[in-house]
C-alpha cells in the first residue's frame, strides 16, 4: 500500500508544482484586484498541499512523528507570512512572498528527506530571518540616510571579507566561514547586500570616468579578497553584479566590455594559480576524469538527474544521499532524482518569475539609487541560480554556490530573505510613486476642467463638466 502511495505521489507532487508555476503567470496577466487576490489564495493552498502530501509520504516511509511536527511548522510559516505582510505592508507584493514560500518549501522537503536534523536547523534560521526581515521594508521606505552611506557600505563589506580571509578555516579548498561558539557565519553572504548598496551609491548621481574608476577599485578589492580566500563562486557573483550595474548606470557598452575582458583574464589567471580550480575545469571537461575520487560528486549528481526522469523515483526511492554535500551543492540533483525533471523545471520557472519581478520593479523606480539596488540584487540572485543549476548538470564547472532559498545553509537563506525583503521595500516605494504620479495627473486634469468652466457655462455645458470633475475625484480617491 505504501509503495502505491509513493508511486502516485511522484505524479501528484509534479502536478502541484506545475499548477503553482501556472498560477504565477496567471497573476502577472491579471489586472483586476479581486482576480489577483483569488490567485494568491490558491497559491497559498497549493503550497500547503505540496507540503502536506510530501511530508505525509515521508511519514509513511519512516513512521517518525517528527515529520508531522515539521509539516505543521512549515505550514504555519507559509500561511502566517503572507498574513503578516497583508497586515503590515498592504502594498507589498504577495506574489513575491508566495514564490519565496514555495522555494523554501522545496528546500525543506528535500533537506528533511536527506537530513532531518539539518532541516530543523534550517527552519529555525528561516524563522529568525523572516522575523527580522519584516522590519526591512519600512526601513527602506522611511530612512532616507541609506542613500548617503556609500563608503560605509564599501568599508564594512571589505572589512567583513578580510575578517573571513584571516580567521576562516578551509572548507572545500576555500576560506568560506568563521565559527564562534559552535555557530558558523559565512559573511560573504551578508556582504552581497552591502556590496550592491555601495555600487548603487557610487552611481546614483554620477557616471563619469572618475566615478567608474572609483567604483571599479572598490569592487575590485571585494573580488580580490574573495579570490585570495579561494571563494571563486562568490567572486563570480560579485563580478557579474558589477558588470551589469556599471553598464546600466553608465549606458556605455565599453565599460561592460572592458569589465568582461578583465574578468576573462582573471579567470585564466585563477586557473593557473589554484589547483582546485584546475581540477574542477578538468571534471567539467571530462566527468570521468577521476570517478573514484575527485569527480565522484559530479558523476553521482549526473547519475541522479538521469535516473529521476520526468517524474522522479519518489521520495526515499532514490539514492541522493550518496552525493557528497548534497544538501548544499547538489540539492538540485537530489530534487531531479526523487521529485523529477518536471518538478525541477517548474521550480526554476518560479525562480525566473522572482527575477522578472525584481527587474520589473527596478525598471519602474524613478530614483536611480533604488533602481540600481533592485537590479544588483536581482542579478546576484539569478546568477546564483545559474551557477548552481549549471554546475549540477555539468553545463559549467562546479562552483560550490548554494541554490537560494532551497539549499541548506543558514547564512545563505537569511541573506536571500533579506534580499527579498529589500525588494519588497522597493516595491512599496514604487507603489507610492505610482499613487503620487497618478494623483498629480488627476489633479492637473481637474485644474484643466476648472479652467474650462467659465467657457462651458456660457455654452450650456456646465453639467457635463461637473460629471467629469466627479469622475476624476472618484479616480483620485481610488488611487
Amino acid at each position: 500500500m505504501i509503495n502505491i502511495v509513493v508511486e502516485l505521489s511522484r505524479y501528484l507532487l509534479a502536478i502541484i508544482m506545475l499548477l503553482f508555476a501556472l498560477q504565477s503567470f496567471q497573476f502577472l496577466k491579471k489586472r483586476d484586484e479581486e482576480d489577483k487576490k483569488y490567485i494568491l489564495r490558491k497559491q497559498t493552498l497549493t503550497i500547503v498541499f505540496l507540503n502536506f502530501f510530501a511530508f505525509a509520504v515521508m511519514y509513511l516511509q519512516t513512521m517518525e512523528f517528527t515529520m508531522i511536527i515539521m509539516l505543521l511548522e512549515i505550514v504555519g510559516l507559509v500561511v502566517l507570512l503572507p498574513i503578516l505582510y497583508r497586515i503590515f505592508y498592504k502594498k507589498a507584493s504577495l506574489l513575491l512572498v508566495n514564490n519565496m514560500c514555495m522555494l523554501l518549501s522545496c528546500g525543506f522537503i528535500m533537506i528533511g528527506r536527506l537530513d532531518f536534523a539539518r532541516a530543523q536547523t534550517q527552519l529555525i534560521m528561516v524563522a529568525i530571518g523572516t522575523a527580522g526581515s519584516l522590519l526591512i521594508p519600512v526601513i527602506i521606505r522611511k530612512v532616507k540616510l541609506l542613500k548617503d552611506m556609500t563608503w560605509f557600505y564599501g568599508i564594512i563589506g571589505i572589512a567583513m571579507l578580510a575578517l573571513v580571509l584571516v580567521l576562516a578555516s578551509v572548507s572545500g579548498g576555500a576560506y568560506l566561514s568563521i565559527e564562534w561558539k559552535g555557530i558558523t557565519f559565512q559573511l560573504s553572504e551578508i556582504v552581497k547586500v552591502t556590496y550592491v548598496f555601495f555600487l548603487a551609491g557610487m552611481f546614483k548621481n554620477k557616471k563619469d570616468f572618475k566615478t567608474v574608476l572609483l567604483a571599479s577599485a572598490g569592487a575590485g578589492v571585494h573580488v580580490l579578497i574573495l579570490v585570495l580566500s579561494r571563494d571563486l563562486g562568490n567572486a563570480a557573483v560579485f563580478f557579474i553584479a558589477f558588470v551589469v550595474m556599471v553598464y546600466v548606470a553608465t549606458k556605455n557598452p565599453l565599460y561592460g566590455l572592458g569589465a568582461l575582458l578583465a574578468g576573462s583574464a582573471a579567470a585564466v589567471i585563477a586557473h593557473k594559480l589554484f589547483a582546485h580550480v584546475r581540477v574542477r575545469v578538468s571534471i567539467w571537461q571530462d566527468p570521468f576524469y577521476d570517478p573514484g575520487n575527485k569527480s565522484y560528486q559530479t558523476l553521482q549528481g549526473l547519475f541522479g538527474i538521469a535516473s529521476g526522469s520526468w517524474f522522479g523515483t519518489g521520495l526515499f526511492k532514490g539514492s541522493p544521499s550518496i552525493i557528497p554535500e548534497v544538501v548544499k551543492d547538489f540539492i538540485f540533483a537530489a530534487i531531479c532524482e526523487e521529485l523529477g525533471a518536471i518538478f525541477a523545471i517548474c521550480m526554476l520557472i518560479v525562480c525566473m518569475t522572482c527575477f522578472l519581478m525584481i527587474v520589473n520593479i527596478s525598471m519602474k523606480l524613478s530614483n536611480k539609487f533604488y533602481r540600481l539596488i533592485a537590479l544588483g540584487l536581482g542579478t546576484q540572485y539569478a546568477f546564483q541560480v545559474f551557477l548552481t543549476v549549471g554546475g549540477s548538470i555539468n553545463f559549467i564547472p562546479m562552483t560550490g554556490i548554494t541554490l537560494p532559498l532551497v539549499s541548506y545553509g543558514g547564512s545563505s537563506v537569511i541573506s536571500t530573505i533579506i534580499m527579498f525583503s529589500i525588494v519588497q521595500g522597493l516595491y512599496i516605494l514604487r507603489e507610492d510613486e505610482g499613487v503620487k504620479f497618478e494623483g498629480e495627473r488627476i489633479e492637473k486634469e481637474r485644474q484643466a476642467i476648472e479652467q474650462k468652466r467659465p467657457q462651458a457655462k456660457k455654452q450650456g455645458r456646465e453639467a457635463s463638466l461637473e460629471d467629469k470633475i466627479e469622475e476624476q475625484t472618484k479616480k483620485s480617491l481610488y488611487w
